[in-house]
């Protein structure tokens, strides 16, 4: 059952065309190698995200219960629900946290990539987790895993890129500013559920695009009566998911090179929680 597959026939990953494990390319969509070296058949075990979604939770759970056990008083770090196992704000600067403060006034650029994957207290992490649980294997359907990862990765750092640039931006007022300092997978979040309401306009599926709007306004509004809200890096992911699913049109099969640059997303994401906590930050101890 685990064994790589030396021979015979494999349904291609793009278009589900029966394809020979061995062949070069794919008659149909024209996708490189589609039996995966022979370990096609073992992916497909994983579901149609090919194990991204067991992958995210896995590591955001994994860091956060390391942030956790980095930090000094975890579990009175704050008050109320909203800071129910709270790691220190410090400790997750440490493991990756962006903003516009590690971005442009410690140059911590990477951060962007980090962030998403590092929450601040239970409740922040399990309404994440709840929302990927639902959204990947949707999107992974629609898109494929390799562009499902693209826009996750696209939506995160649309999400950062546009909190942190308003946190300095100099024609708003302080209430309206983005976030000196972020963390969590919700711009993320935001940019697969702009992903479905793309696809439920390029595709023509009124059911999908109606049901993504709506999540979209009930996630926006929920972010402005809710405490402690970066609605700037929603708005950045949402837009950012949106442009990627554009680009990639869920209405064309996903290609070889899309598993290529979604192998490379999740090698820059593990890089930069590693330059995160290698790299000093001047100014702490």
């Amino acid at each position: 059952m685990f064994e790589r597959q030396k021979s015979g026939s494999v349904l291609c990953p793009s278009c589900g065309s029966l394809v020979g494990v061995n062949d070069e390319s794919c008659y149909t969509c024209g996708r490189r190698r589609p039996g995966l070296f022979g370990f096609a058949a073992l992916l497909r075990h994983t579901g149609e995200d090919m194990g991204f979604l067991w992958l995210t939770l896995f590591a955001c759970g994994a860091l956060f219960m390391l942030t956790l056990a980095s930090s000094e008083e975890p579990f009175t770090s704050g008050q109320g629900i909203w800071n129910l196992l709270a790691p220190d704000g410090e400790v997750l600067l440490r493991f990756g946290g962006t903003g516009g403060w590690p971005v442009f006034a410690r140059g911590r650029w990477w951060t962007v990539l980090s962030y998403a994957w590092l929450h601040g207290s239970a409740i922040h992490i399990v309404f994440n987790m709840m929302a990927l649980r639902n959204l990947v294997p949707a999107v992974a359907h629609l898109y494929g895993p390799a562009r499902t990862i693209i826009i996750y990765t696209a939506a995160a750092v649309g999400g950062a890129v546009l909190s942190s640039g308003m946190a300095y931006a100099p024609f708003l007022p302080s209430f309206l500013a983005g976030s000196r300092f972020t963390i969590g997978a919700s711009g993320a979040v935001f940019g697969l559920v702009g992903a479905l309401a793309y696809y439920g306009r390029r595709g023509g599926s009124r059911m999908i695009g109606e049901q993504a709007w709506g999540w979209i306004v009930s996630g926006l509004l929920m972010g402005l009566v809710m405490p402690r809200v970066d609605n700037w890096c929603h708005f950045g992911g949402l837009a950012a998911g949106y442009l990627a699913a554009r680009f990639l049109d869920p209405l064309h099969p996903e290609r070889g090179d899309h598993v290529i640059v979604a192998v490379l997303c999740l090698v820059a994401s593990a890089a930069s929680i590693l330059a995160s906590l290698l790299i000093d930050i001047p100014g702490l101890r």
